[in-house]
């Protein structure tokens, strides 16, 4: 039987530095707007509601109170992006610049355990394995390819428990998840996973359920109506001392204006009850309230935070990424800045109180929502040591800010945008756009940005481009014409998959650089009418297809994938360099022998004391859907490669580079165990079983 995979599935900022820019070009403003506000969005409080697997032989594990220190003390990496700051930074250097070829793949290990297998021999799970380990007191822990933990020794990745599925083999269909989360509190180690529906404690000694977390070792995340969606997220668990915060994924383009709010919930670790739930869409008496006129706010729903978490222990706070409210392409019904949608809201862990909050889009249409964990980090600027946090977006920016007050590390300027001409639909007139640093990847589906390789190329570019609505970034969506003549809807680069996306970035703790991997990608923002039958609102989103150029090049100029280099010392790029080769032997463009143009992958980085790891990104994207029949596949949004490679983190210089069996999947890591460094990343797609692939020295 063939297998058959599964798809994976401030302006009322309480400090803003605010700096009113015109387009006329006239002397801008400089507005300082200090906040004292006090009224919080105050947290409901809701009442308390009601097989034979192999065992580890561990010892006492020791602990370690600051969740943010033990990868650097240790060598281990202790959360999925190995801080709960996810800086994805590793302070190894066994693995070096001078050595980097001499590493060698030294074990694998498939993403379903064998034993699973036994259940149900014919399972199908998802070749998309986006999961990273954790790596604690000598044993990796991760979700395999059916969402359920496995544990594994690090330095073989021989197996050492593998969760029971619940139900046995019933119980065994699933997704993956991104990873684990651990808690430890010097006498007992559990693992904190969220599967399906349910949140899993698990011993992190034997993998059983701890029977006095929740009902039998789970909670129940289903807290919405049972009219409304199905509770489902693919994240990662931040704990926080002993609160354990978990988001969810929701359809950003629901059929009607009521929805069902993407709120935040937080639970004991110890018990499982719930502490407390944050309202992404604030609610009678709350602040926030009156960014949504005609009180749209007690109807609008989702604006979830699909992403990452990131924290900082010593200060108590979460950041949370929260995403777009419904529709995300029109907001006809929705009129205002709608707060808390496309925010970074920070608040305190244990109550779910708002600290700070800054709204990186105001009145999203754009589908540009922060996906990507915000990055915790210490940086010196001008001689003063701040502790910041930086906000990775789809529109190719890094916000950042001083991560206890919410101030803009550098100016953040609210400049004026195209206004959108769908009836009903009031866009913001302006949008925030930081001053520092530069943008690091292409913005605006302009001219300047079409490619240019030849004269010709241009010309037909020119012709692909007047049959939509173009312009500079946030141009808003437009209707599709029934006219074939007419405009086909706007060109939005970039796309509703950046820029930056889930991917994130890597900071350097010791140098103060921030590897960002982005992607040039546009697609078409189109909106139809709705159909009354199905939808109450005016208008609804078309296809939103990815858009390529002429003779099956890309529309904009490359690189088509890059990694940039920023020092946010200073907020100045150092340098960026394409990631991937690209179509440098289409016969348009052979001639004019380019090296690499990047390939439209989304990878995760990693980076060591010397080095920067990264893929191409999967290789599971096939032909249909959002890809056009006349499109390329090497040249759409998310096509990823084979090659995993590292870089000198200095220079961008490519040092070392390996073609793998299939592109990578999930964020690489790296550790230290029993002396031995080792780098560990998943890769998988339609045509090759995913799996872990470890590299060591020999």
């Amino acid at each position: 039987m063939p297998r058959i995979f599964l798809k994976d599935l401030l302006r009322y900022s309480l400090y803003s530095k605010i700096k009113l820019s015109h387009r006329n070009g006239s002397g801008a403003s400089l507005v300082s707007l200090l906040t004292t506000l006090i009224i919080s969005c105050s947290p409901e409080l809701p009442s308390q509601s009601s097989s034979d697997m192999p065992t580890a032989n561990l010892s006492e594990a020791v602990s370690q109170p600051n969740e943010n220190l033990i990868t650097a003390e240790s060598g281990e990496w202790a959360a999925y992006g190995a801080d709960l700051g996810n800086t994805k930074y590793a302070p190894l250097e066994e693995i070096n610049a001078a050595n980097i070829n001499e590493v060698e793949i030294a074990w694998r290990r498939p993403a379903l355990d064998p034993r699973y297998l036994q259940l149900n021999p014919n399972q199908r799970f998802s070749s998309n394995y986006v999961a990273a380990a954790v790596v604690r007191g000598g044993i990796g822990y991760i979700p395999n390819a059916v969402g359920l933990v496995e544990a594994f020794d690090p330095g073989t990745g021989e197996t050492v428990w593998v969760q029971e599925a619940p139900g046995g083999a019933e119980g065994l269909p699933g997704a993956p998840t991104r990873g684990i989360a651990y808690w430890d509190n010097g006498t007992e180690q559990r693992v904190i996973v969220q599967r399906g529906t349910f949140l899993y404690a698990l011993d992190a000694k034997t993998g059983s359920a701890i029977e006095s977390f929740g009902i039998a070792g789970r909670v129940n995340l289903q807290l919405m109506p049972a009219e409304f969606e199905r509770f489902r997220w693919g994240g990662v668990p931040m704990i926080v001392g002993d609160v354990v915060i978990i988001g969810q994924a929701m359809s950003d383009s629901f059929s009607n204006k009521e929805a069902f709010r993407g709120d935040v919930h937080a639970f004991d670790v110890v018990t499982g009850e719930l502490v407390w739930t944050y309202n992404t869409i604030p609610q009678e008496g709350q602040f926030g309230t009156a960014t949504w006129q005609d009180r749209s706010w007690s109807y609008s729903g989702h604006a979830p935070v699909w992403a990452l978490f990131s924290a900082d222990e010593e200060l108590g706070l979460v950041y949370m990424p929260i995403s777009s409210a419904t529709n995300d392409m029109y907001g006809g019904h929705r009129l205002g800045d709608n707060l808390f949608s496309q925010s970074l809201v920070a608040v305190d862990a244990k109550t779910g109180t708002r600290v700070w909050h800054f709204q990186t889009v105001h009145h999203g249409l754009w589908d540009y929502d922060p996906p990507a964990a915000p990055i915790v980090m210490d940086i010196n600027i001008e001689g003063r040591e701040v502790k910041a946090v930086a906000q990775i977006t789809k529109q190719g920016f890094v916000f950042t800010f001083n991560r206890e007050t919410g101030e803009p590390i550098w100016d953040i300027e609210e400049r004026e945008v195209p206004t959108s001409s769908t009836p009903g639909e009031v866009t913001s007139p302006t949008q925030p756009f930081p001053s520092r640093p530069a943008a690091f990847d292409r913005q605006g589906a302009t001219v300047e940005n079409l490619i240019d390789f030849t004269p010709e190329l241009r010309d037909e570019a020119l012709a692909i481009l007047s049959k939509y609505v173009s312009g500079p970034l946030f141009t808003p969506p437009s209707i599709r014409s029934e006219d074939p003549d007419g405009t086909q809807g706007t060109i939005q680069l970039p796309g509703s998959q950046g820029g930056g996306d889930v991917q994130g970035a890597a900071f350097d703790h010791e140098t103060g650089i921030l590897y960002v991997p982005s992607i040039t990608a546009p697609f078409v923002a189109d909106l139809e009418p709705g159909d009354p039958q199905f939808t109450n609102l005016a208008y609804v989103k078309g296809a939103r297809r990815w858009i390529g150029g002429p003779r099956g090049l890309p529309l904009f100029k490359p690189p088509y994938g890059r990694i940039t280099a920023i020092n946010m010392n200073t907020g100045d790029h150092i340098w960026m360099v394409p990631n991937g080769v690209g179509p440098i032997n289409h016969p348009a463009i052979r001639h004019l022998k380019f090296e690499r143009l990047g390939v439209p992958g989304r990878p995760s980085p990693l980076v060591t004391k010397t080095l920067l790891f990264i893929g191409e990104g999967q290789t599971n994207l096939r032909p249909g859907g959002r890809v056009p029949a006349d499109m390329p596949i090497e040249i759409a949004t998310n096509s990823g490669g084979p090659t995993f490679r590292a870089y000198d983190k200095n220079n961008g210089g490519i040092l070392w580079e390996i073609e793998l069996e299939a592109g990578t999947t999930g964020a690489p890591i790296s550790y230290m165990h029993e002396g031995r460094q080792t780098i560990l990343v998943a890769i998988g797609d339609r045509d090759y079983s995913p799996e872990l692939v470890a590299f060591q020295l020999p």
